[in-house]
């Protein structure tokens, strides 16, 4: 009996370890994405195959060497395939989706699958064009809980068949809808199709002011296009809520290959149109006062951004001082939220 016991505390002690072992390198999901600091990493795979075949369906096996600002660096093997319909057509590399949902990467997966954002050419201009998407991804951040958090990613990118010269460019994880919608006591809304007033409306005029503000004409909620729904657990029959992504066509970025869409009366990408549908006055400060409480927080995040260029941080500092010029004039935000509101 003694022995008996003297094992048991053993094999208690045992795995006890293995349970701390295993928590000390467990990475918190949420956390991850609250970590302002830059991962450094390595992603190693056929780059060839990646750039050419652009499947957004077939997996390929990659390896991808991390190292996070608390730890040592390790390296395990994951899946990933190509993503984003224009970007797969277009970029030197295209956005990629991570699966860290292997046997191989056992201390990733808690991460599942995540989107990486990479920049669509080499150079200096493409890698600028990034880092000003993933600062908008942060102004949205300090508006709207309901948002999607990103992760700043150092990424050298190396081929596994020695064919493709290496490189290093930052990218940007973007946070899992499932992790997003949990944070806001949400689910993922995958049910019938769902016109843009059917959407939650205090949410969707907060969308379409701020998609007006970075002068993004980008999106559609009919057909999800650059829009994810999510809607309470607590409710289910209630409206669901717009959460906008993927901000390479706004005017606040100004990509040299984003053009407006066919059929709208703008000529740039840098031209404001508000694509939403009318509000009364009342509702629309209502949510402006909410971008107005944040706008020393939102001129901070860039001005403190050095990975930005100066010039390319006042450029965004002045095309917001337009934004709130208008929202700051009665007569300009009647012309433009009301008078000129979408009505189909």
């Amino acid at each position: 009996m003694k022995l008996y016991r003297l094992l048991l505390f053993g094999f208690l002690i045992v795995q006890s370890q293995i349970i701390v072992a295993q928590s000390a390198h467990y990475i918190d999901k949420e956390k991850f994405f609250l970590d302002d600091k830059p991962v450094e990493a390595t992603l190693v795979t056929d780059l060839g195959n990646i750039m050419s075949t652009k499947s957004k369906t077939e997996y390929q096996d990659a390896t991808l060497t991390c190292k996070l600002p608390d730890s040592a660096a390790f390296t395990e093997g994951i899946r990933i395939r190509a993503r984003g319909e224009f970007r797969r057509k277009t970029c030197y590399i295209p956005s990629l989706r991570l699966n860290f949902h292997n046997t191989t990467s056992p201390r990733l997966s808690s991460l599942d699958a995540l989107k990486l954002v990479c920049a669509c050419k080499t150079g200096n201009t493409y890698e600028q064009y990034l880092l000003k998407e993933y600062i908008i991804y942060k102004i949205y951040n300090l508006l709207n809980p309901k948002s999607f958090r990103v992760r700043l990613i150092k990424m050298n990118y190396q081929d596994s068949k020695g064919k493709k010269k290496p490189m290093e460019q930052y990218a940007f994880f973007i946070e899992d809808i499932k992790a997003m919608a949990k944070r806001n006591h949400c689910k993922e809304y995958t049910k019938d199709r769902v016109l843009t007033e059917q959407t939650n409306r205090a949410e969707m005029t907060m969308v379409s002011v701020f998609e007006y503000m970075i002068a993004n004409t980008d999106w559609a909620v009919p057909v999800l296009h650059n829009i994810r729904l999510i809607y309470p657990k607590a409710d289910t029959t209630a409206s669901p809520y717009a959460v906008p992504y993927d901000f390479d066509f706004a005017g606040l970025v100004n990509t040299d290959y984003a053009i407006p869409a066919p059929g709208l009366e703008i000529e740039s990408v840098r031209q404001r149109l508000y694509r939403g549908f009318p509000r009364t006055m009342a509702e629309l400060q209502q949510v402006f006062a909410i971008y107005r409480q944040q706008k020393d927080n939102i001129y901070a995040l860039i001005n403190n951004f050095d990975l930005i260029t100066p010039g390319n941080r006042k450029d965004m500092i002045n095309f917001l001082d337009e934004f709130y010029r208008i929202i700051n004039d009665q007569s300009s935000v009647q012309t433009v939220f009301i008078d000129n509101a979408r009505t189909e």
